[in-house]
């Protein structure tokens, strides 16, 4: 899951900030071909890139086959493909100067910030527990996942508008809501916060819901959505990650007082 996350972060970025349009249209081809003669067409420094992220799910199926699983590879892999080809999306609108309207953004924005990947693949590490009908659920973004994506968009375009922008950015989500609705930056942060509010809402009445999948598959869009709420809680510290060195260390490396 680990190298899965930070192999879609460098495509962002990429995508983001980094690749020239002419390019990023050949990386976005290469990963819906999704085949290691597709490195051919890009150029140098995403060949490194495009191995890594086979590379990446093909040790997942090394791992899932040794289990027998290796079939549920493809529900994460279509997830990734899908996510990439909303980074193309996106990407595209920013080299035309285009700003998309709220309705435009929106379903694009949900797919690209990342989530529904998540969820799919969290799942192909949890197979003693992930059948193929969790899959099947999981895949078709339900609405535990639908609210846990709306919480990362919304929150990651509250509070990354003013960084992106200065360093050249497609257009957030509160310039395409400003767009199509004609209010301000302040009233477009105030909607997308109660509309946070209620994609929690939203995931706590689906996991009190009784469900044929165990306790531990439904939490898994629901402790994502977890993350994005304390990386976001006073900037964007997904961005600037220094913000949070030392809670990071107090997990990982300063022992409990008792």
């Amino acid at each position: 899951m680990t190298k899965t996350i930070y192999t879609a972060s460098i495509i962002d970025d990429t995508f983001d900030a980094y690749g020239f349009f002419e390019e990023l249209k050949l990386l976005a081809e290469a990963v819906q071909r999704w085949d290691i003669g597709a490195m051919d067409i890009l150029p140098e420094y995403m060949k490194v890139l495009y191995k890594a992220l086979l590379d990446t799910f093909n040790e997942i199926e090394q791992d899932l086959a040794k289990e027998g699983r290796s079939s549920y590879l493809p529900y994460g892999k279509e997830k990734m493909q899908e996510l990439v080809q909303m980074y193309f999306v996106q990407a595209k609108w920013f080299s035309e100067g285009y700003v998309p309207t709220w309705d435009e953004y929106y379903p694009v924005g949900l797919v690209s910030c990342g989530y529904f990947m998540l969820a799919t693949n969290s799942f192909l590490g949890m197979c003693d527990v992930a059948n193929k009908e969790a899959f099947e659920w999981i895949s078709k973004d339900p609405k535990i996942s639908t609210a846990s994506s709306v919480i990362c968009r919304l929150r990651n375009d509250i509070v990354s508008q003013q960084f992106e922008q200065k360093r050249g950015h497609i257009a957030s989500g509160v310039e395409c809501y400003i767009k199509q609705y004609g209010v301000s930056a302040e009233e477009v942060v105030t909607v997308f916060t109660e509309e946070v509010e209620n994609a929690w809402k939203d995931m706590n009445e689906e996991f009190l819901k009784p469900t044929a999948f165990p306790v531990a598959l439904i939490e898994r869009p629901f402790n994502i959505a977890r993350v994005i709420e304390f990386l976001n809680k006073k900037g964007d510290w997904y961005t600037h990650s220094h913000a949070i060195k030392d809670q990071i260390a107090a997990v990982l490396r300063d022992p409990v007082t008792i």
